[in-house]
């Protein structure tokens, strides 16, 4: 899953960091001819959420890398102006967009494409958690986190699809989570929201693949980052109060995954970069549908049982030429 919950969370138990990691050359190079030969597979990045967690953190990784980024985000000049100027100062690009506004993202979008004229790859981050009973969430609450995690996903997808379809060629990486494959207790609206990012992120990858636009998935696991303290927790604190034992479950997790992440075995939020980076560096056509990150649950194995089952939804339709990206 993506970090967790804000003040609840599950149990991760013993999370083991992804054994993910960068290819590294295996060309000895000058050093002109390496800057070269990253000026020449350097891709223009646009990054929603990009203010912190993976979002900044692979916005960073990337640039090292030598891609151009734009580390888009919301409150660029209010609420999270010192992270954009913390971006700015690396060289890093960022953009105002809100996930959650049509308008906000329209001219987000256009601003990037007015500047770079192309997006070869879009990561869609952005997102918002949340835990506890699920009785006691209200409708408007859910109503959030799917405008954000799903909607959210859609928005910024329409608006960059057309210049990568003009171009027939680009890369889309929805950022889901573990918890878009297996389900916990307490995290279900959380998790119902990942689940639609696997059906938006199949259908789109079918759609778009004659187009010549890739589409796959990172599904991180349980990771320290304020994604954990910035999520909802349930309004309704009374209906949670009502279910006794079983109410108090989320508070005794959080606790205990907070106790795992200070740790010093604590899983490090830099294997999500990684395998983004990995994954763009790699040829189109030759990427995995979808990128397990961190301690699986299960989830990997699940990818691997739906994967036939799939092709023969797709076949039985007669549509298997859409599994490969022209």
């Amino acid at each position: 899953m993506r970090p967790l919950a804000s003040g609840k969370a599950l149990q991760a138990g013993s999370l083991l960091p992804a054994h993910l990691v960068v290819a590294s050359s295996h060309h000895v190079a000058s050093n002109n001819s390496l800057h070269s030969q990253r000026l020449n597979m350097s891709k223009t990045i646009l990054i929603t959420g990009a203010s912190s967690g993976f979002g900044r953190d692979t916005a960073q990784t990337l640039h090292r890398a030598g891609h151009t980024v734009y580390a888009s985000m919301r409150g660029a000049q209010g609420k999270n102006l010192e992270a954009a100027e913390a971006l700015r100062k690396l060289g890093i690009k960022t953009v105002e967009l809100d996930v959650s506004d049509d308008a906000s993202v329209e001219a987000g979008v256009k601003n990037v494409l007015a500047k770079a004229a192309t997006i070869d790859v879009l990561v869609n981050n952005a997102g918002i958690g949340s835990a506890g009973v699920t009785e006691a969430f209200t409708a408007e609450q859910a109503k959030v986190i799917f405008d954000t995690n799903v909607i959210g996903l859609l928005r910024v997808t329409r608006a960059v699809l057309p210049s990568m379809r003009q171009q027939h060629d680009g890369l889309i990486i929805n950022i889901g989570s573990i918890l878009g494959r297996v389900t916990f207790p307490f995290l279900g609206i959380y998790g119902a929201s990942k689940f639609a990012v696997e059906a938006l992120t199949d259908s789109l990858r079918y759609e778009v693949s004659q187009l010549g636009v890739e589409v796959v998935e990172v599904q991180p696991s349980a990771y320290p980052t304020n994604f954990l303290t910035s999520s909802q927790t349930p309004a309704g604190t009374e209906v949670a109060k009502s279910y006794g034992e079983v109410g108090r479950i989320p508070d005794a997790l959080f606790k205990s995954l907070t106790s795992t992440f200070e740790g010093k075995d604590a899983p490090n939020p830099h294997d999500v970069a990684e395998a983004i980076v990995k994954l763009i560096g790699q040829a189109k056509g030759s990427r995995a549908v979808r990128t397990v990150v961190g301690a699986p649950f299960g989830s990997d194995k699940a990818n691997q049982d739906v994967a036939p089952v799939q092709a023969k939804v797709v076949e039985a339709l007669g549509l298997s030429h859409l599994e490969k990206v022209a």
